[in-house]
């Protein structure tokens, strides 16, 4: 029996869900473990106040080095870049969409020069400042029924969601619209599988149902991600995706108002990917990039 670790959450029950589905095709028996995570009791606090690394993974981290349960399973845009040590990220499953969206608000008409929108999120905000400059964005928190709830009973115009979310859960709504131009967040649309390094014999068994691919762009993302941030909380997108053995790149550092961005476009082989997240960021790092990360954490 393989104990698939999980948070409580809608969205993340589906996805352990999935994993289930996936290893039973296969013959394994499963069963899920609920366990509840820092990040889902407290809806108040934006999340680069509560120490982002990890607000949604520690409690699973611990349940897998306590064995109580085998697996954990999340959503890998939430899983710091830096992991406990024994503990490995030893699948990833096929990529839903990476695209964030914007819901609009059950009144919504037209867009205005003075619109609000909620998000939680630093990448969101600075990327919708840097377009909307005259915008306004309000923190919003909460599982994804949570916030829908909160959006109409707002007075905002929209609020701002990762498609693939939606798309699981099947709240895609009327109004929304999909915003190309955001960069995401690194490994956004992509659900890990956690598990211990020692598990040699589980491990092998997760191979089978793990996307290289998938895993390979997330890598590139999750260490241009790791290069740039080095444990600091910042407006930062990456997306990468492979086209005829080809991999292509966008990563971005933005200030948290959205008037500067260092933006770092590229392609390269396949079989040449290995250190590309890392060489992208450098590159920024360069550019301007370490001066930038130093005024967000003075703002933050």
């Amino acid at each position: 029996m393989i104990r698939i670790g999980t948070r409580k959450s809608a969205l993340a029950i589906w996805q352990a869900e999935k994993v289930q589905s996936q290893l039973m095709v296969l013959g394994y028996a499963c069963d899920l473990v609920p366990i509840e995570s820092s990040g889902d009791q407290n809806l108040t606090q934006p999340l680069y106040k509560m120490g982002i690394q990890g607000v949604f993974t520690k409690a699973l981290d611990s349940a897998l080095l306590d064995n109580r349960i085998d697996i954990a399973v999340h959503s890998l845009k939430d899983v710091p870049t830096m992991l406990p040590k024994g503990i490995q990220i030893a699948a990833v499953l096929e990529r839903d969409s990476a695209q964030d969206v914007i819901v609009c608000h059950p009144s919504f008409k037209v867009w205005g020069k003075k619109d609000t929108i909620g998000s939680g999120s630093l990448r969101r905000r600075a990327q919708w400042l840097r377009k909307y400059p005259s915008h306004q964005v309000e923190n919003l928190r909460g599982n994804l029924q949570k916030r829908f709830e909160k959006l109409e009973q707002s007075n905002w115009s929209g609020a701002i969601f990762a498609e693939a979310g939606l798309e699981r859960l099947g709240l895609i709504p009327e109004k929304f619209e999909r915003l190309d131009w955001m960069i995401p967040a690194p490994a956004q649309g992509i659900i890990g599988i956690a598990s211990l390094e020692e598990r040699n014999e589980l491990n092998t068994i997760l191979k089978k149902i793990h996307q290289p691919q998938v895993g390979v762009c997330a890598d590139i993302e999750r260490n241009f991600l790791n290069t740039l941030e080095g444990g600091c909380t910042a407006p930062i997108g990456a997306y990468a995706r492979v086209k005829n053995d080809q991999v292509f790149f966008e990563g971005g550092l933005f200030s948290l108002d959205g008037t500067q961005a260092l933006i770092e476009k590229n392609e390269i082989p396949l079989k040449l990917a290995k250190d590309f997240g890392k060489k992208m960021a450098i590159d920024i790092l360069n550019r301007g990039g370490k001066e930038s990360m130093h005024q967000i954490k003075s703002e933050l």
